[in-house]
């Protein structure tokens, strides 16, 4: 409860002495930059795998004759857009994203670089956490509709390459029942996840102390808590939208 207290304090000093807005529009931009675009490989090889293997395993599955091929796709689009786009693309983000933001500020803590800023008068929270929670919140739904295009689009080219399944039956598969609820509820999901992996990583690198040592831990306190955090939104929000 006490490092929780110290979150929401944490949390709250954010909008207080708040930079000019041309100032947080440009700091925003450029951690959008390195939170996004440099996210977008690692985003699009781990989206296109898990929709390939998907399609695999559920067609292994799918041994009743009475079942037409085409639930292959139905399956990998359900799956893709309710769980594995938002929620697996999130946990991945939180190990390259979070682990960077958690280093970064624990490294300019351990060299008084936020003191300097605290000394110049600016609000050193606004000005280097705002900026990354912000930018987080924009890009991630971006990254997790590209994983489920990649998703899908994997299913479908491991699904016929390998001869499960016809590319008429995969596509029907993916058309039929479509519920277009489930994509808000992914993108919600996503933007859940992204305030809670910055937040988490920038309070976890923000109050380091010590040296190097400290900044690998801090890292690694931010991967593991904000995986946790991921989890344990991803059961509540299933249960309070669907």
């Amino acid at each position: 409860m006490q490092h929780f207290g110290k979150y929401l304090l944490f949390m709250s000093t954010l909008f207080s002495r708040g930079e000019s807005p041309r100032i947080l529009f440009n700091r925003t931009m450029d951690e959008a930059i390195i939170i996004g675009i440099n996210s977008i490989f690692i985003v699009a090889i781990v989206s296109t795998f898990i929709g390939a293997v998907t399609s695999v395993q559920i067609s292994y599955n799918l041994d009743n004759a009475f079942i037409p091929r085409s639930t292959i796709g139905f399956m990998v689009r359900e799956m893709t857009l309710l769980e594995l786009a938002p929620t697996i693309t999130s946990i991945v983000l939180a190990g390259k994203v979070g682990s960077s933001i958690a280093g970064g500020l624990g490294t300019m803590q351990i060299t008084e670089q936020v003191d300097a800023l605290e000394v110049m008068g600016i609000n050193s929270t606004s000005y280097l956490v705002l900026p990354k929670v912000i930018a987080s919140i924009l890009v991630f739904p971006m990254l997790v509709i590209l994983a489920m295009f990649l998703s899908i689009g994997g299913g479908f080219i491991a699904g016929t390459l390998t001869g499960e399944i016809s590319q008429q039956e995969y596509i029907s598969g993916i058309r039929s029942d479509f519920i277009p609820y489930n994509v808000v509820f992914a993108l919600i999901k996503s933007v859940v996840f992204a305030f809670l992996i910055s937040s988490i990583s920038s309070f976890k690198g923000y109050y380091t102390s010590g040296g190097a040592l400290e900044v690998g831990q801090a890292s690694t306190g931010a991967v593991t808590n904000s995986v946790i955090a991921i989890l344990v939104a991803d059961f509540v929000l299933a249960n309070l939208l669907l």
